[in-house]
């Protein structure tokens, strides 16, 4: 991510738009990290030189440059933010003008081309560069989208407390939810650059759950970075994640008859539990690889009205394209007001089998399954827990880390395991 890649990559994207689009639009966004200014600033100029429009929304979610893009006919939509990373990482996420993440030929086109540019390309001084022009009434047009999902909700002798993550959701969550009446206690919202995700958030649930069971309120909710994910707690200060949010809403678009096919589609980290209990309801689960954009693939194919991630990555395709964690945080809290239920007893029949993510930092990625040691070690996890419980190995797709997953019943079982894989894949390729 230096200025000259960037810059590049603007480039790239232009000339593939202008393939589609004769005066092409991109519509741009960011979170609260502080490359992101220079970051927009040089993504703006490789656009503009390839005759593309710019305009920006500024700080503002993921799932709300996808939304708008959409809406107003860009041709592209831009989001500056590395989500659930911390604040030194930064990316650069692409939807199209669907408001779909691009496909991954589109992708492979247009790496190719940015390094071609690559060699010999001067890149402008991005601190040199104007800021793109912001249109102030974007954000709004998206808080307005968030409150027609849910009409009629309110949250009038609701206290909550929602930790906005020092990220984008910053800068829409006071507004959105004082309109919904109710009292609430924001948490995380003084960005500086530098705090995003630090200590608070979707990554530390813990934090919003503490802080929900200390000042008496009736649920906590906690966005990422980028706020395209939500996590929540419940009055006794318990983590309520995504596998429980797809039991609740699995359950009351199935009484809608909305549940295309009584199918959700989850991923190979969601919860064998969260399987059961939809059995219980009639429900079928299908597991995508982890990423909100295989899942989503598979509900396409499969036509399902939901699907999602154990993280808090929820797909509701009526209402968005992609996973929005304000869009959750709202149905969930509709869905509850609905119920008439509080939070913990709508998932108390959620048996959560024993489960443990052990994070193994890498010098490569090498294919474990060519690593004699390693692939010993999970054969010998998967021969013993192949009737009682799952093995799930994968390397992040955004750090250098290999996320070692065991679930079982038994928890000795589990934590022997996950140290085992562990410490083999430490030991060839631990830094």
């Amino acid at each position: 991510m230096d200025p000259t890649t960037v810059y590049a990559i603007g480039i790239a994207l232009g000339h593939s738009l202008k393939a589609t689009f004769s005066d092409p639009r991109v519509l741009l966004g960011m979170d609260t990290r502080e490359s992101g200014d220079w970051i927009a600033a040089a993504i703006a100029a490789g656009l503009e030189h390839s005759h593309a429009e710019v305009t920006s929304a500024g700080v503002i979610t993921t799932p709300a440059i996808a939304h708008l893009t959409r809406k107003h006919g860009f041709a592209a939509g831009v989001v500056i933010s590395a989500s659930h990373n911390p604040w030194e990482d930064n990316g650069i996420k692409i939807f199209g003008s669907d408001g779909y993440k691009l496909a991954d030929a589109t992708e492979l086109r247009m790496e190719d081309e940015i390094f071609r540019h690559l060699e010999g390309l001067a890149a402008p001084d991005p601190t040199s560069l104007p800021s793109p022009r912001v249109d102030p009434l974007l954000r709004r047009e998206y808080e307005e989208l968030l409150l027609a999902a849910v009409p009629g909700l309110k949250l009038a002798g609701l206290k909550l407390v929602i930790d906005c993550a020092n990220g984008a959701a910053s800068a829409i969550a006071s507004e959105l939810f004082s309109s919904l009446g109710g009292e609430v206690q924001l948490t995380h919202v003084t960005p500086n650059g530098r705090n995003i995700n630090d200590q608070c958030g979707a990554l530390h649930p813990q934090v919003v759950a503490a802080e929900t069971k200390a000042s008496g309120a009736a649920m906590g909710i906690t966005f990422d970075g980028d706020a395209d994910r939500a996590l929540f707690a419940d009055a006794d200060g318990n983590v309520v994640n995504g596998d429980a949010v797809l039991l609740l809403a699995a359950r009351d678009l199935q009484q809608k008859n909305l549940l295309t096919g009584n199918l959700v589609v989850a991923t190979t980290m969601s919860n064998m539990g969260l399987e059961a209990a939809l059995k219980r309801s009639g429900i079928r689960m299908l597991r995508a690889p982890v990423g909100d954009k295989y899942v989503l693939e598979l509900m396409q194919q499969q036509n399902a009205a939901l699907g999602g991630e154990q993280s808090g990555h929820i797909l509701f395709p009526h209402l968005a394209t992609t996973g929005d964690g304000l869009l959750t945080a709202l149905v969930v809290l509709d869905l509850v007001q609905r119920s008439g239920k509080p939070l913990h007893e709508l998932c108390a029949d959620l048996k959560v089998f024993p489960q443990v993510i052990v994070n193994v930092r890498v010098r490569e990625k090498r294919p474990l399954e060519s690593i004699a040691t390693v692939a010993a070690t999970i054969h010998a996890a998967e021969q013993e827990l192949k009737d009682s419980g799952r093995v799930v190995i994968r390397y992040s797709g955004t750090e250098a880390l290999a996320r070692v997953m065991i679930e079982a019943e038994s928890e000795e079982a589990m934590r022997r395991h996950a140290d085992a894989i562990a410490d083999s894949i430490r030991k060839e390729l631990g830094i």
